[in-house]
């Protein structure tokens, strides 16, 4: 795909943005604010601009990740007051590929980070930016079946149901289990990334199957609840439990052994590189289709060492 603002250029789209967008300012919408993890993604975000003098940067986003109508809202503010480029963390792979496309119409280059449109869409973004969910999905199964063995039950605790990300790192989790163990499924249970809900889920999932060898929960919010939980249930350490993402809560977790691990997303990269590719793109450099932020899989025996550290926040 390799979409670079000349390609664009060359259907006419962006031709009457060209010279207005070569300096201006790039506004990354994210999922909410409401969460460390899209505050690590403003962090990278800031030391980006910070190198493209010609450009300034705002950081937005709705309440929750439920609260897909105002993340739209948030684009169309930005298109409406015309912003040189926009990096942007969908909340609906539907409902907000429609404003994707009309950014495009009106010259708007967009970087896409964390979770994927739905398919059809990719012609009005020029490059996607986010951690192979599907192979970090696959890494966590493996680990389970590696700590709890290849039988029993295991129970997901995911966030959205439907989001790219949690297509990819949920279903491909899903699927490696059956594919390559006999583990039974409970669950997904969706949380719509609110900790409250996913430490009573989990309450409730924990007290209904006494047998459980393992829990994964997808997310921040939904993994901490998950942990809380199991800390009240007075269940740590009984259960292969694996998180995702890593802020402090989460890091504490690993630390006292209610997580055997978590794995968790280049976040800051998702801000730097996103913003990073919207200015190059503006200045008419090549960008790929596809930058991969990575995870890394942090445990307790690994939490202090570098490769970790740099992507703990």
């Amino acid at each position: 795909m390799n979409k670079l603002l000349t390609t664009a250029l060359a259907t006419g789209v962006l031709a009457a943005a060209t010279s207005i967008a070569s300096a201006g300012e790039i506004a990354v919408i994210v999922k909410t604010t409401n969460s460390s993890f899209w505050q690590n993604v403003n962090k990278g975000a800031t030391a980006a601009i910070a190198n493209h003098g010609d450009h300034t940067m705002t950081f937005n986003g709705p309440a929750s990740e439920s609260a897909i109508a105002d993340q739209v809202s948030l684009v169309e503010n930005a298109i409406n007051r015309g912003v040189a480029g926009i990096v942007l963390a969908p909340s609906d792979p539907e409902a907000l590929a429609p404003v994707v496309k009309r950014a495009f119409e009106s010259g708007i280059p967009v970087a896409i980070i964390d979770s994927g449109l739905a398919e059809g869409n990719q012609e009005y973004y020029q490059t996607f930016l986010s951690t192979d969910n599907c192979a970090a999905g696959e890494q966590a199964a493996q680990m389970m079946i590696d700590s709890a063995g290849s039988t029993g039950k295991v129970a997901v605790m995911s966030y959205v149901a439907g989001v790219g990300s949690e297509v990819g790192r949920v279903g491909c989790f899903v699927k490696y289990l059956g594919d390559n163990s006999t583990i039974e499924i409970v669950g997904p249970f969706y949380s719509q990334s609110q900790m409250a809900t996913a430490l009573n889920q989990t309450t409730d999932i924990l007290a209904s199957n006494s047998d459980l060898v393992g829990i994964f929960g997808a997310n921040e919010p939904t993994a901490i609840g998950m942990g809380r939980a199991i800390e009240q249930a007075g269940k740590a350490g009984q259960l292969t439990a694996i998180g995702f993402d890593g802020n402090a809560d989460l890091q504490d977790m690993v630390k006292s052994g209610t997580l055997l691990s978590t794995a968790v997303q280049g976040s800051f990269q998702m801000g730097e590189y996103g913003v990073d590719a919207v200015a190059n793109i503006l200045a008419g450099d090549e960008v790929t289709d596809f930058i991969d932020t990575g995870v890394v899989m942090v445990t307790k025996e690994n939490i202090d060492t570098p490769v970790a550290q740099h992507v703990l926040y």
